[in-house]
């Protein structure tokens, strides 16, 4: 069997990827993005940055298998929320899902960790900007493009860790003989410019943790 070294935002252990963390013990390992693990610093976050906010309507992709979408609801009570979950899987679902955040007075939205997502991070940004929606992504990207903010693991590392996975099993280490590795850094990227024409005054104390400040 060809060996497979994977970067994926679930729980690989719990997806049937691999037995276990430390010892997958098949033809499988690599990294876990903790995407999901996340959820409850994001919501923290657009809640210290949006203080008033009460309705936080969540992107998602009904296709999707992500079960940060449950978390992501758990922890917006948590922390006091009225949370919404909007469903989009095409262009023209997302254009819907927008018009549902202004019609429910959405204060906040929080965009799950999907692959469509990140596709269409152009059309978010886009449509989160005409109608002054805060919103937190799940990886800079998003944010480079005038995204308000988001919080995620520094991919250029994760990806590193796979490139040298790749390379021990090149050397003939065993998949299975090699733990799955779980991100050490984290970044958190706010674009102030977005933040001013939303106009949110970014506290001192979230520019002072923030990795990158776009202006």
């Amino acid at each position: 069997m060809i060996p497979i070294v994977f970067s994926v935002g679930i729980d690989p252990a719990a997806a049937g990827l691999v037995d276990s963390l430390a010892r997958p013990g098949g033809n499988l390992t690599g990294v876990s993005i903790l995407y999901t693990e996340l959820t409850p610093k994001r919501i923290e976050l657009i809640s210290e940055l949006v203080p008033h906010a009460r309705v936080l309507a969540i992107l998602a992709n009904p296709d999707s298998a992500d079960p940060s979408t449950v978390r992501m609801q758990e922890a917006a009570r948590a922390k006091g929320f009225q949370p919404a979950v909007l469903l989009a899987r095409s262009e023209g679902e997302i254009d819907t899902v927008f018009a549902d955040v202004v019609s429910m007075h959405a204060d906040v939205l929080v965009v799950g960790d999907d692959p469509f997502s990140f596709q269409r991070r152009g059309q978010i940004v886009e449509l989160a900007a005409r109608h002054a929606v805060p919103t937190i992504y799940y990886s800079r990207d998003p944010v480079v493009v005038g995204g308000l903010l988001s919080y995620g693991p520094d991919l250029t590392a994760t990806y590193r860790q796979v490139g040298i996975y790749v390379g021990k099993i090149l050397k003939g280490a065993k998949p299975a003989d090699l733990p799955v590795q779980q991100p050490t850094k984290f970044e958190l990227v706010i674009n102030l410019k977005t933040a001013k024409a939303l106009g949110l005054n970014v506290p001192q104390s979230l520019l002072a943790r923030a990795n990158e400040v776009i202006e």
